[in-house]
């Protein structure tokens, strides 16, 4: 699958990540800014990444500011950056809700 546009979501607030994905041609690029990025830098990038090959997504440019969201959060404001960038309106809730728990 490919990104048709690139697309946004979730808030600067505190326990929130804004993730927006843009489609690129040269393979999943995640550009991570964390007050927590040394310690769960690599966590987070790896919740991102898990979301991203659940939808086949491989030439993705990833911007994520975290704020100090929980897995849960992530997990869902990735999921919603890709339904908007593919254009997509049928969300599947129970695949949803089973990758994200």
């Amino acid at each position: 699958m490919e990104l048709k546009q690139i697309a946004t979501a979730g808030t600067m607030e505190s326990s929130d990540l804004m993730i927006t994905l843009s489609p690129n041609e040269t393979g999943l690029v995640i550009d991570l800014q964390s007050n927590v990025e040394k310690q769960f830098g690599q966590h987070i990038r790896a919740l991102i990444t898990e979301m991203l090959t659940k939808f086949n997504l491989t030439n993705v440019t990833v911007s994520a500011v975290d704020k100090g969201a929980l897995d849960c959060t992530i997990k869902a404001r990735t999921v919603v950056a890709i339904y908007r960038g593919l254009g997509k309106t049928d969300y599947d809730w129970k695949e949803i809700n089973a990758w994200i728990a």
